[in-house]
């Protein structure tokens, strides 16, 4: 994270200075107006705030600022674009002992990093945020916790209101979430107020959310979870040929490439040029399993029954299908093995 700490004067530098040393396992610069330096952090003078702000809010992930709250919310007014764009906002006093997350709360880590500061600086943190201080369950947080795209978020305020408004009761209507039933359990392990229902696409309304790898044109707030893709393949085989099949595999499916965390192959193909190079051009992790990582994959009934060719040649169970599963997050295999060309086998999990 890349973090700017603005101060304005002789007490808010030297606080700011103080505040530097609380955050040296950060990337982050000081600016000040006033002329001051330091021979410990790097230090940028500014003549006016408005001048060097926008530029500011464009290259750092975090502005900490030791400024009053009211002059803090004009000077950033007009810079303010979109919750899914803008900076990490924070306001903290000239005491280093209380501190506002003042926008950025959930996707651009403000309230996680005032959190942070709060307990090395032994500071009160006011967090406003309704779903952080009511304990309830926040689809935009947990889509930053596991690296997600969001889709449709102009739906969140509506889905997080739903939720906030939940009361357990026989007559209360929950939450619709459409998800694979390990994410679904996943939640469902956040969810203390238990107001989330699993549902199929068949059943969606306007209070769903879902949680799904396959592009769907629904306008709903829309989590896509990051996947794992298990790659069988013939000895020799060519980068062109796997990128081929990787191309028809994903427009089938609906699999967008940039959603794709790493594929995943049996540690026999770890020598096999064409593999390597495919994963090395999209720049994708590529990760390879022994015998005993893939036996130990217990056999889903959801997984392919047919003949493998690596029962055959290597007596283990497969490659595609165990593969994505070991590679992937959630552990659930959710597209079973597909041949291509007859050299190349594609299986997804998340």
């Amino acid at each position: 994270m890349k973090i700017a700490i603005i101060s304005i004067n002789r007490p808010s530098f030297k606080a700011a200075l103080k505040l530097a040393r609380k955050l040296e396992d950060f990337e982050f610069t000081i600016y000040t107006k006033g002329g001051f330096e330091s021979k410990d952090f790097k230090v940028i003078n500014f003549v006016s705030l408005d001048h060097i702000l926008p530029s500011i809010w464009k290259e750092v992930d975090a502005i900490v600022a030791i400024l009053a709250i009211g002059a803090v919310v004009r000077k950033i007014a007009p810079l303010l674009e979109d919750k899914s764009k803008d900076p990490a906002v924070i306001v903290i006093n000239l005491a280093l002992d209380k501190i506002v997350p003042l926008i950025g709360g959930h996707l651009a880590g403000a309230n996680e990093l005032s959190t942070l500061l709060a307990k090395r600086l032994n500071a009160i943190n006011f967090i406003s945020t309704a779903t952080d201080q009511t304990k309830t369950i926040a689809f935009d947080l947990i889509a930053k916790k596991n690296n997600w795209r969001i889709k449709n978020l102009h739906h969140l305020a509506r889905i997080s209101n739903a939720l906030l408004n939940y009361e357990a009761s026989v007559n209360e209507e929950k939450i619709k979430v459409v998800a694979p039933r390990k994410i679904f359990e996943y939640l469902l392990s956040i969810d203390k107020r238990y107001s989330l229902e699993n549902i199929s696409f068949d059943e969606v309304d306007n209070k769903t959310v879902i949680i799904s790898p396959f592009q769907k044109d629904l306008d709903l707030l829309t989590l896509i979870p990051k996947v794992s893709i298990g790659i069988g393949c013939a000895k020799g085989i060519s980068k062109e040929l796997i990128q081929k099949a990787l191309k028809e595999f994903l427009k089938e499916n609906k699999i967008l490439l940039e959603d794709i965390e790493c594929f995943c192959s049996f540690e026999a193909k770890m020598k096999e040029k064409g593999l390597i190079d495919f994963a090395k051009e999209l720049n994708k992790e590529l990760k390879f399993f022994s015998k005993e990582e893939i036996d130990s994959v217990k056999l889903d009934p959801f997984l392919s029954l047919s003949k493998s060719f690596a029962k055959e040649i290597f007596e283990i169970a497969g490659v595609a299908e165990p593969c994505a599963i070991l590679g992937s997050r959630f552990k659930e295999l959710i597209i079973k093995k597909r041949a291509f060309f007859g050299k190349i086998t594609f299986a997804l999990a998340i």
